[in-house]
């Protein structure tokens, strides 16, 4: 009896689907973290109104057009993903390593940003302990925030791997990896930014 086939990706054999493993293992890892921010953005529309009398509201404190701004340099920062992709795909690791950078520095600047305005927030009263609202709105943007900054570190390692040219054109799976979880933390905020900032309290 012949032996069946198998395929092989890299080092990492493909599963039954005929996709690596480790692409798999990314979407399983993304399923879950959808369950995590499923459960944060339903307590936040539950408490998202307990609010002490006397204590601002976030709709009293937040400034939607610089919100608004934030949201696009990170959506922006998904674009720049992209053409790190493409660029290594192409096997151009110059533009590969520009892309990479960009992308992380977008991401830095939405991180920036968001710390900024919870500095405001706090200036304002509306803190983590100051009611239920606010303790459930830092825990979920907060939690989207260390996302994010663990996106950039994921993102500097792949910019110091190609710099000492550790990352292939064959081995181009982790820039889509990297991808798959930054485009996720991007769409991840479009739904926090509407339900949080644009929905009325």
């Amino acid at each position: 009896m012949a032996a069946e086939p198998h395929v092989v990706m890299g080092h990492e054999a493909a599963t039954a689907t005929g996709l690596d493993n480790r692409k798999v293992g990314m979407w399983a890892f993304l399923g879950s973290e959808c369950l995590f921010f499923g459960a944060m953005i339903s307590t936040y529309l539950l408490y998202r109104n307990r609010i002490g009398e006397g204590q601002p509201r976030l709709g009293d404190v937040y400034d939607i057009p610089y919100t608004s701004v934030s949201a696009f340099v990170l959506l922006m920062s998904s674009v720049t993903m992209v053409l790190a992709l493409a660029a290594i795909q192409r096997g151009e690791h110059r533009k590969l390593r520009v892309w990479l950078m960009a992308t992380a520095l977008l991401g830095l600047v939405f991180v920036g940003g968001q710390a900024f305005e919870f500095t405001e927030f706090v200036r304002h009263g509306f803190t983590f302990r100051s009611s239920a609202a606010g303790s459930a709105f830092f825990m979920l943007t907060g939690f989207h925030g260390a996302h994010v900054t663990v996106g950039i570190l994921m993102l500097l390692g792949l910019f110091y791997l190609s710099v000492l040219g550790r990352l292939p054109t064959g081995d181009s799976l982790r820039v889509e990896l990297v991808g798959l979880y930054w485009h996720f933390v991007d769409i991840v905020w479009i739904v926090i930014f509407t339900i949080v900032y644009l929905f009325p309290q």
